[in-house]
């Protein structure tokens, strides 16, 4: 199950993110967390004192040609561009730490594995977009076949700067974490207007909650869609400050936010035809927009009309 925690910068949605995953993992559920945000802080939240682990983004070369595998409509990492779909050939991954590509990029925190796309450094200013960047994890994304009972947490960009990629339709449930606030509300506002049509499951955390009134502030501007609330946390602001307690410990009240976060993930059912078929009606979208003439061949070959992603399909392809 793969879940995104958005909202607009200092929501705390990757507090949020870091929390949900340090619960997950002391559930004993497996977990990878991924940092997808121009601001690499997730590592930090989770506990991460040191050096971040190797950047998916600043490695493009490698992740690129492991994923396309022997796929023979892939002639080279270099044609492969963040839309990609896998195809008959293709390397799918999942989330056991000891398979190759997560040995190669992963770190651990707070008993959590995770993974970061890398910051916006000096050669990327007036040249790119951070999309750059968090065009690997969508790569990545298209390629995972996660199972029942695995779980997927992506800190995302702030805002709905999402909407820039295809990235935004990679996850079985987005959580916009909002303050009781019309700035917060406003985020969730642009998410409501731009989801429909691409089978976005989408649903509210209040987060920095005081008291009922800013209950019921959400609930009247986003109604059904607020499936909990965090409260100010005495945990969360150690947490802050180096002092990573048991998630055992965090306030009762905050411990069942998370809680209805989990229940509420559980309860999607992911469709892979419509997902695969959303990756591919992305990658067309790009090749036209922009792949064609970049890579300098039609990317629409491509796509692999015999091949579906899913339960199975990395066994069929060994076979």
């Amino acid at each position: 199950m793969r879940i995104a925690f958005v909202g607009k910068g200092g929501s705390g949605k990757t507090t949020a993110a870091a929390v949900f995953s340090r619960y997950l993992a002391e559930l004993g559920r497996p977990v990878l967390a991924i940092d997808a945000d121009i601001n690499q802080h997730l590592g930090q939240a989770l506990g991460h004192g040191g050096a971040p682990p190797r950047a998916l983004g600043t490695d493009l070369g490698w992740l690129k040609d492991h994923l396309r595998g022997t796929n023979p409509r892939i002639s080279s990492a270099e044609a492969m561009i963040k839309t990609t779909p896998p195809g008959w050939g293709s390397r799918m991954v999942g989330l056991a730490p000891d398979g190759e590509l997560l040995a190669r990029y992963s770190g651990v925190a707070g008993g959590v594995r995770y993974l970061v796309t890398g910051e916006f450094d000096e050669a990327d200013i007036g040249v790119s977009c951070y999309h750059s960047k968090t065009g690997a994890v969508e790569l990545y994304l298209n390629h995972l076949l996660d199972g029942p009972g695995e779980y997927v947490v992506v800190d995302m960009t702030a805002g709905a700067d999402a909407f820039a990629s295809g990235l935004f339709t990679r996850f079985d449930l987005t959580v916009l974490v909002s303050e009781p606030t019309r700035r917060g509300v406003g985020v969730y506002r642009q998410y409501a207007e731009h989801a429909p049509g691409h089978d976005v499951a989408l649903r509210v955390l209040g987060n920095k909650v005081a008291d009922t009134e800013d209950v019921d502030y959400l609930r009247d501007r986003v109604g059904d869609a607020l499936i909990g609330w965090l409260e100010r946390s005495a945990w969360v602001r150690a947490a802050e400050r180096g002092d990573v307690a048991p998630i055992t410990t965090l306030e009762p009240a905050n411990i069942t936010a998370l809680r209805a976060v989990l229940t509420t993930l559980d309860e999607q059912q992911r469709d892979w035809a419509a997902y695969h078929g959303s990756t591919v009606a992305f990658h067309l979208r790009n090749a036209v927009a922009w792949g064609n003439q970049a890579v300098g061949t039609d990317l629409a070959a491509q796509v692999d009309p015999h091949f579906m992603p899913g339960p199975g399909a990395d066994r069929a392809m060994s076979a």
